[in-house]
Order: C-alpha cells, then structure tokens, then sequence
C-alpha cells in the first residue's frame, strides 16, 4: 500500500475551507497598471562599471509572464492574474526582446501568464524563441487548451507543455476558481500529446491537496507526462488572501517522506521529478529529491544569478515571482535587457549577498553558508525580506527534536495588487 499522509484539515474544516467564498473582488489590474506606469524610471539609476560577477553571471532560464490576462482566477495565483496589464508589450516589442535574450545566453524560456495563449502574438513569440536558438516551453492552466490552440503550438516549435493540477477534481476546482477546471486541465494534457507535444505536470502544495498527491501522480501516469514539478504555495497575491489553505512549517514533516516516496515511484516510471526552489532543505531526503543535480542539494537562490523574470509589461526581475515593488531592475523599454542584467542593484542582489543578510534561525543554521535561507521568494513574502524561511525540513526536524514547532501567522491582510504580500508573525509553540 502506498504512503499517504495525514490530512492536515479535520473534515469539518475541510469542509469550511472547500466551501469558503472567494475573500476579495477581482481583479483589481487597471490600478496595478496604472501604478506599474507611475513607478516605471523610479528604479535605482544603473551602474555605471560591469564587474566580473556580473559578466560570470548568464541568465540560462528565463520565465516570461506574456500576458497576465486570464480566463481562471486562481484562488492561490500570485500575480492576481485576470485582466491584462493596460500597458503590456506589444508583438513588436516582445519579438525584439527575444531576440536580446538570445544574445544575452538565455537557452530556455519558459512562457507563462496570465494565460500565454490569451496574448495575440504568442506564436510569433514561440516562433522568433525558436528562430533564436532556444528551448520553448509553455505553462497553462489549461482551460483553453483546445486541440486547435495545441496544433498552433505544435507548428510554432512548442516543445513541452506543462499544465497545473492540483488535487482530486473537487479540490482542483476548487482552487482554480471554476468548476469543470480539474476536466478542462486533463483534457489539454490530451490534447498536447494528441498534437505531438510532450506533456508535465505542475503542483502547488498546500493544506487542501497535501494528501492527494498520490493521485495527482497517478493521472502523470495516465497522461503519460514526462515529468512532475512540485513547490509550495506561497503566500503572495491571491495566497495570502487564505491563510488557511497555505501549509504550515511543520506540515513539512508530513510532506517529505510523502515526496521521497513519489520521487521513488517516479524513478522507477522515468517521470523527471523535479523539486521547486521553495522545497527545501537538507533534510534526509535531500538527495533523492535533488538526484538531477550536479550536487544533489538545493543551492543558493539563482534569482540574477541563472534565472531571469520579466512581467508582460517589460519590468525586469531577477525571478519572476519576487514581488514587483522591491525587486523590478528596470523596464525594457527605458534599457536593454543586458544593461538591466549586468548593473541593476535588484538584479545583482544574490551576487553580492553576504551572510549578514540572514537572520533568526537561518542565521545560525550549519547549512546557512551554502543554503543561504533558501527560497528568497518564500522568506520575502512571509517577511518582506529575504534570509530568514521557516518552510525548511531540516528546520522543522531540529524544532521537532527540541520539542517545538513554528506556526506562521497572518497578522494583516494584503493590498490586493499583483504580487503583493501580506504581514505574517512567526510563532514558537511546544508540540502538542
């Protein structure tokens, strides 16, 4: 019999959380736009030398969110994505910037959104990726996916598909905010393989689908997906507005060994298995969920380092995630996407890091000189500042140990733009 874990929610606040109503009004991106505008040219002037590090320093994977207009309104999406951004690239102006990932060494550029096939262009887009030489990759949540738009994917060099799942139908659905979602996502990992293109899987953990997994794994299978990437949902956006679907820290006790047997399972059914940069860290299954590394261990956060976000209007981050306000280097349309890379203080932040930048537990954590406090993305949303993330194994397994857990709570609600954060408090308790 497989490995399944507990369910963290009883079945009376399952139910309570399953049957919650939506906690805020959608969207709200006319004034995102509008203050993505007011802001645009108010970001720090860029240097004027190009060090050493930053020519070292080459963004091999680049994640693009096309469009953030949307035909879902993910109960947990970060970017709040809906409606377009009033001031989003043209064609024109997305094609050039391709073309200056090309020659800036970006090798793969995974599209997202929003919804990519909402954007007008999005297969001139995938068309100029591919004349550049790179690898073209799509993130859906699938509800439009039709046979039709997956043969025009197809014919524009889409080379894999990945599309979101998140439970058993019920909690899918729930959380992608439509019913008939969990169908419609099953449908377009069909109709992608049906048009020749291979297929993944991608999954937000969190309380509502940590003990459907298992099932989740079960439909990689059936589609025959060539691979699983899994992260935590992570309290920025729509997330944070919930606070009770988001996992707790010592949830993690439940989710690892529940992982290393999935990755086992996966192994055996060649379905590359690949742990998102916010499931962490240096736990004892640490080698097995990291097998496809060169060290078989999470490293630093690669946000400017290796990886490069851009937002559908321009901005530019270091990850595509980080939240807009704090860690946008520049806009293409004020500077080219090399000056941005090479002398932004935003993207040269995990550059220059030092260990003086980690606090609280991580601070004095053995693994802090080469983990770095993990997942910058998790510690800044639940902090507003990177070095300090509880959602750590070998963490929770040393609280566990000294007879203590941590809780995170949220202490006030978010704005309600994209990317934004709530405040959370985190809290020291004895195990029960």
């Amino acid at each position: 019999m497989e490995d399944r874990p507990n369910d963290p929610l009883d079945p009376e606040k399952r139910r309570d959380v399953m049957q919650a109503t939506r906690p805020r009004g959608l969207p709200l991106l006319p004034r995102a736009g509008q203050m993505a505008s007011e802001a645009r040219g108010k970001h720090l002037p860029l240097a004027r030398k190009v060090r050493d590090i930053d020519l070292e320093c080459r963004p091999i994977y680049a994640v693009w969110e096309l469009t953030l207009a949307c035909d879902l309104a993910c109960r947990h999406c970060g970017s709040r994505a809906g409606t377009a951004r009033p001031d989003e690239l043209t064609t024109a102006e997305a094609t050039s910037l391709v073309r200056q990932m090309a020659a800036l060494g970006v090798r793969e550029v995974a599209l997202i959104g929003g919804e990519v096939y909402l954007h007008e262009g999005w297969t001139e887009v995938v068309l100029e990726i591919r004349r550049a030489g790179m690898q073209s990759t799509l993130v859906t949540g699938g509800r439009g996916m039709t046979p039709e738009r997956a043969r025009l994917a197809k014919e524009a060099g889409v080379q894999s598909v990945a599309v979101s799942i998140d439970g058993t139908e019920p909690t899918h659905d729930r959380l992608r905010g439509l019913s008939g979602s969990y169908a419609a996502a099953v449908q377009a990992l069909r109709n992608c393989r049906e048009a020749g293109i291979p297929v993944a899987v991608n999954t937000q953990v969190n309380r509502l689908n940590l003990c459907e997994l298992p099932h989740i794994f079960d439909v990689i299978l059936d589609v025959s997906a060539h691979g699983w990437q899994v992260q935590l949902t992570v309290p920025v956006g729509r997330a944070a507005d919930e606070p009770d679907v988001l996992l707790q820290p010592y949830d993690l006790l439940e989710l690892f060994p529940l992982l290393a047997s999935l990755k086992a399972r996966a192994d055996a059914a060649r379905v590359k298995m690949l742990a998102g940069n916010n499931i962490g860290y240096y736990g004892p299954f640490e080698h097995l969920l990291r097998s496809y590394t060169t060290e078989k261990h999470a490293d630093s956060c690669s946000a400017g380092r290796s990886t490069l976000g851009i937002e559908s209007n321009g901005d530019v981050k270091g990850c595509p995630s980080l939240p807009t306000e704090s860690w946008v280097g520049g806009n293409v349309r004020q500077a080219s996407l090399r000056d941005i890379w090479e002398r932004s203080s935003a993207l040269r932040h995990m550059r220059d890091r030092t260990e003086e930048e980690r606090w609280g537990y991580c601070r004095t954590c053995y693994y802090g000189e080469v983990c770095r406090g993990g997942c910058t993305w998790m510690a800044t949303a639940l902090f507003g500042k990177p070095g300090n993330n509880p959602y750590c194994h070998h963490r929770a397994l040393d609280m566990q140990r000294l007879g203590k857990r941590e809780r995170v709570v949220r202490v006030a609600p978010a704005e309600g733009l994209p990317f934004d954060r709530a405040s959370w408090a985190l809290v020291d308790e004895d195990l029960r």
